[in-house]
């Protein structure tokens, strides 16, 4: 996540504890020690809150202000100013989760970092396939944590850190009620203009005009219909955008490929109104559209080896490779390559 330049929290150390854990299968046991801006979450207010500790909330609050979001602190409202500040920040961080096809898993109050760092890697896994009701995590059943409800549950997580907040934002409960509902409700809004933005300069669009919205979405549907890969077809789109040449195998990532040439003729049509020169594009282009993330078939895979065979080989190759995911990186080409039909990993798990 780091090296795709997305806020996260890091990892800094693993180490096997030379114990065995009950999972869902015994399995060696380890510890990550990760490095954060602070581990603060939404679930730590609730804390507070939960006990009536209103001099404990304030304290916390007044804590977050100084260490992530110091520029609220003159405000009129620091408190309403800080939700706001921190509802903007959710809103920029998960439409990147959604530009490079990742899902958290597990997106609970307690799993939601103040300072818009990603936190608590679980059960995440990335997209292979292109589809918005895809679910990795084996404990989630409904589909609450899927790629496309990540949105709208970031901001139910923002609506429970403004009830947090109330008592601090005016002694006045309606008024309180009032000034944090106009808060959370300005979270939509600014997704989705992050989002668009995202979406659009993955595409090559410099601009943003009031149908890029369609184009996108049409894009989409035709990967969610074509079974594309998410992160293939963008890179791929990435190579035509300096040559027509490469329109073929943008197409070939479709089961119809004719869906994706008509698409194509749409986009192309949309981007003789755009000022950038075919290079320039594909270049800006390439600096947003990875061309490797870490494949969940090549996790598995890396996990098996090490667990089993003790060989580290893969896991260090992942590393490595993982480190430049924007670079094309000719050795690693096969860490590229969706998986085949019977590589594919359905579940992921908190234990791994």
């Amino acid at each position: 996540m780091y090296a795709l330049g997305i806020p996260t929290t890091r990892a800094l150390a693993a180490v096997v504890t030379g114990e065995a854990v009950q999972r869902e299968q015994m399995l060696p046991g380890g510890v990550v020690t990760r490095v954060a801006a602070s581990h603060i979450r939404v679930g730590t207010f609730q804390f507070f809150a939960s006990r009536g500790d209103n001099d404990g909330l304030r304290a916390l609050a007044d804590h977050v202000i100084e260490r992530h979001y110091p520029q609220v602190s003159g405000a009129e409202r620091p408190y309403l100013a800080l939700l706001e500040a921190i509802v903007s920040a959710q809103a920029a961080l998960i439409a990147r989760w959604l530009q490079v096809g990742f899902i958290h898993g597990v997106m609970n109050t307690d799993n939601c970092a103040v300072s818009g760092e990603t936190i608590d890697f679980g059960p995440c896994a990335f997209l292979d396939e292109y589809n918005p009701s895809k679910v990795f995590s084996s404990i989630d059943r409904g589909g609450r944590y899927a790629y496309a409800n990540q949105p709208s549950i970031g901001q139910w997580n923002l609506t429970r850190l403004a009830e947090t907040l109330l008592p601090l934002i005016d002694a006045d409960d309606e008024k309180a009620v009032a000034l944090a509902t106009t808060a959370i409700h300005a979270y939509g809004a600014q997704f989705q203009n992050h989002c668009l933005a995202g979406m659009a300069a993955k595409i090559g669009l410099s601009r943003v005009e009031d149908d890029d919205l369609a184009l996108v979405q049409s894009l989409l549907t035709a990967m969610h219909a074509g079974e594309a890969d998410f992160t293939l077809s963008f890179r791929r789109l990435s190579d035509a955008a300096e040559s027509a040449n490469a329109d073929e195998g943008f197409a070939s990532l479709f089961a119809d490929p004719a869906t994706a040439q008509a698409w194509l003729a749409d986009w192309r049509a949309r981007l003789s109104r755009d000022p950038q020169a075919p290079a320039e594009r594909a270049d800006a282009m390439r600096r947003l559209n990875p061309a490797f993330i870490p494949r969940n078939h090549r996790i598995e895979q890396a996990i098996l080896a090490a667990t089993h065979d003790g060989d580290f080989s893969l896991f260090e190759a992942l590393v490595e490779c993982l480190a430049k995911p924007y670079e094309d990186q000719p050795k690693f080409a096969a860490l590229a390559t969706p998986p085949a039909r019977e590589e594919r990993v359905p579940k992921t798990f908190c234990g791994t």
